[in-house]
C-alpha cells in the first residue's frame, strides 16, 4: 500500500524555502546514513511530521522529523533566551535563621566559589548553568533567523558544528534538581525564599531541554549545505567500514575514506575515521584518571558546614547519611543514586566494555549497546554534588552563626564526572559490532 504524500507538498508556496518540503522529496538521490553506533548502513525513508528513523540493527534513531523545524527552534530559543535574562536579572534565593539572613541572585552560585579558592568548580558551573546554554541559544536562533530568511549565516556550517559540540556540556536541567535537593536539605534548619529568578531558571531548563529537542538536525545540515551524492558503488544492508565508508558523527552524510581510513567530511569538514583513533587506550586512560581521582573524592570531605563556631565536614556519604536521619530519604536517595551509584557503575560498565569490545563475536552486542546509551545518558547527572555544593556556599552566609565551605572533594569530583563523560564519547560504540555477528554465528554452529 503506497504511502500517503508528505502534508508539508500542501503549504503555501510562499513559504520559506526551508520548509516548503522535506529533503527527502528535494532530491532524487538516495540519502543514505551509517549508524553511529554499530556502522550499518542504510537508505533514509520519506519521514511524516513527529516520525523518526531507527536503524534496524541496532534501534538507534538517526533522523527525527519535526514540523515546521525552524519556526518551533526560533520561538524555543527566543523563549528560553528571554526566561535566561529575568532569571539573572533577579534575586535567586534567600534564606533567614534567628533573623540573620542572605539572598543570593544565580551567577553568585558560581563567583562566590572563586573567593573559596575554588576557581575551576567555579568556571564549570558558569559554564555548564550560563555561558554554554545561552551561546548554544544565541547559535540557534541565529541560524533559524538566516533559514527563514532565505539566507543561511555567514559561517553557518561551522556554528552548527559548534553547536553539536555543545549540547552534551549544557546542564541546566541537572542545576535545577540540584537547586530542589539544597532547598530540601537546609528547609528544616531556615525559612527558605523562592526569588523571582527560581521560576525563570525553571522554565528557562525546560524551554533549553525543547529546543534541543526541536532541531532536526538533518533537516538543518540539508537546508544549509545541501546533500552531495552518495559514493559510488555504496550497498545497503551492510556495515560501512568495509566498503571504506562512514558516516559523519555531526552532519550524518556518508564519505569515503582514504586507504588508510581516514578523511574530512565533505559537507561540514568533520574529521573522519572508520573507528575513533586509540579508543580503547584513550578510553582506559580516562577511567584509571577517573578511578583515581574517585578515592578522594569520597575520603575528603565535599562542603563543611560552620555552626557557631564549630566546623563539620561532610563526605559525599556522610551527606546521606544525614539527609536519611533528617527523614529525607526521597533526597538521600537520589544524591545516593547520582554521586555514588552512578559515577561508580560508569567506572565499571565502560571498563567491561572496554575488555569484551574486542571479542565482538563472543557476547550480545545489542544488550552491551544498550548499557552503552545508558551510561552516555546518566553520566552528567552525577554533576548534583557539585551543584548542591555551589548553591549552598553562595546562600548560607549568616556570620558565625552558620556557614556552609566547599571541601577538597568538591574539585576531585567534578574531575571524576568530566573524565567519565569524556570516556564515554572517546569509546567507539561501532567496536561492539565488529566481527561476526552473534545470531548468525549460532545459528551457523546449530547447523553444523
Amino acid at each position: 500500500m503506497p504511502r500517503p504524500a508528505f502534508r508539508h507538498l500542501t503549504l503555501p508556496t510562499q513559504a520559506p524555502y526551508v520548509d516548503r518540503a522535506p529533503p527527502e522529496t528535494r532530491s532524487t538521490r538516495r540519502r543514505l546514513r551509517a549508524c553511529h553506533e554499530c556502522d550499518w548502513l542504510m537508505a533514509l525513508p520519506p519521514l511524516h511530521s513527529g516520525e523518526q528513523a531507527v536503524c534496524p540493527r541496532c534501534g538507534h534513531a538517526e533522523v527525527r522529523r519535526h514540523r515546521y523545524p525552524a519556526q518551533r527552534s526560533l520561538a524555543l530559543a527566543l523563549a528560553a533566551l528571554a526566561t535566561l535574562a529575568m532569571a539573572v536579572a533577579f534575586p535567586f534565593l534567600g534564606f533567614s535563621v534567628r533573623g540573620v539572613g542572605n539572598r543570593i541572585e544565580l551567577t553568585q552560585t558560581a563567583t562566590d566559589l572563586i573567593g573559596h579558592h575554588e576557581p575551576v568548580v567555579a568556571i564549570a558551573v558558569l559554564l555548564t548553568t550560563l555561558v554554554l546554554p545561552a551561546l548554544y541559544l544565541l547559535g540557534v536562533a541565529w541560524l533559524q533567523i538566516g533559514l527563514l530568511r532565505g539566507s543561511p549565516p555567514a559561517g553557518g556550517r561551522s556554528l552548527t558544528r559548534a553547536l553539536t559540540h555543545l549540547e552534551p556540556w549544557m546542564m541546566a536541567d541537572v542545576f535545577l534538581i540540584g537547586t530542589l535537593v539544597s532547598l530540601i536539605k537546609i528547609a528544616g534548619l531556615a525559612h527558605v525564599e523562592l526569588g523571582p529568578s527560581f521560576w525563570a531558571f525553571g522554565a528557562f531548563a525546560v524551554l533549553l531541554l525543547a529546543t534541543t529537542q526541536s532541531v532536526d538536525r538533518d533537516w538543518l545540515w540539508f537546508a544549509l549545505a545541501g546533500e552531495p551524492p552518495a559514493p559510488e558503488g555504496s550497498q545497503t544492508g551492510r556495515t560501512a567500514a568495509p566498503q571504506g565508508l562512514t558516516g559523519c558523527h555531526t552532519c550524518g552524510l556518508v564519505n569515503r575514506l582514504d586507504d588508510k581510513g581516514h578523511g574530512n567530511c565533505q559537507r561540514c569538514g568533520e574529521p573522519l575515521h572508520a573507528r575513533r583513533p586509540h579508543s580503547l587506550q584513550r578510553t582506559w586512560a580516562l577511567l584509571a584518571a577517573a578511578a583515581v581521582l574517585y578515592v578522594p573524592a569520597n575520603v575528603y570531605p565535599i562542603m563543611t558546614t560552620v555552626s557557631l563556631g564549630r566546623a563539620s565536614p561532610n563526605t559525599i556519604v556522610g551527606g546521606i547519611v544525614e539527609l536519611i536521619e533528617m527523614g529525607s530519604w526521597p533526597v538521600a536517595l537520589v544524591i545516593l543514586v547520582a554521586s555514588v551509584i552512578v559515577p561508580l557503575g560508569k567506572l565499571m560498565a565502560l571498563a567491561w566494555l572496554c575488555l569484551v569490545a574486542p571479542r565482538a563475536h563472543e557476547l550480545r552486542a545489542p544488550v552491551r549497546t544498550r548499557l552503552y546509551r545508558l551510561t552516555e545518558f546518566i553520566g552528567r547527572w552525577s554533576m548534583v554534588d557539585i551543584f548542591v555544593v555551589a548553591i549552598l556556599v553562595a546562600l548560607i552566609r549568616a556570620g558565625n552563626l552558620m556557614a556552609v565551605e566547599p571541601g577538597p572533594a568538591a574539585l576531585a569530583f567534578g574531575s571524576v564526572v568530566v573524565l567519565t563523560m569524556l570516556a564515554a564519547m572517546t569509546f567507539d560504540p561501532r567496536l561492539i559490532w565488529d566481527g561476526p555477528d552473534p545470531d548468525s554465528t549460532a545459528d551457523e554452529e546449530a547447523t553444523a
